[in-house]
């Protein structure tokens, strides 16, 4: 491996264990949000489906918004934690990803649903994007092995 690539893809030493637990404790709630989110989805597809009714997708829409404003605290926390270039990178990507993206294939979805299914596997990724964030993060900030 080169130094570039080392320190591009390894969190520094100096940043606080403060910042490094809320970076994984944000990623985590972020996930967590994401699995509420299929839920909700699902529950404002068949709501109106059913002839009794439901929430439609107002749940949905609030916590997809709510994943936008988390995505940015990734961000913000991902610089502090100095997670590296790559993560940084990455939290960039889910923030346009959740903040705008989804909007946009949300409002296209309502006229064309092919935009509708581009809008799900854009929050899929997001939301995967977060799980590679928090799986390579590490608690002790030591370089992971790769053997």
């Amino acid at each position: 491996m080169t130094d570039a690539h080392e320190r591009a893809t390894t969190p520094a030493r100096h940043a606080t264990p403060a910042a490094q637990v809320a970076y994984r404790v944000v990623l985590a709630i972020f996930l967590l949000l994401g699995v509420i989110q299929i839920f909700l989805a699902g529950l404002g597809v068949f709501s109106l489906m059913s002839p009794n009714g439901g929430p439609g997708f107002d749940l949905h829409r609030t916590t997809g918004f709510i994943m936008s404003g988390v995505a940015l605290v990734i961000l913000v926390l991902a610089v502090l934690a100095r997670a590296g270039a790559r993560a940084v990178g990455i939290s960039v990507l889910i923030l346009v990803l959740t903040g705008v993206v989804q909007s946009l294939l949300a409002a296209l979805g309502e006229e064309t649903a092919f935009y509708g299914g581009l809008h799900a596997l854009d929050g899929l990724l997001a939301i995967g994007l977060a799980g590679h964030l928090l799986g390579t993060s590490r608690g002790d900030s030591a370089p992971v092995s790769r053997r």
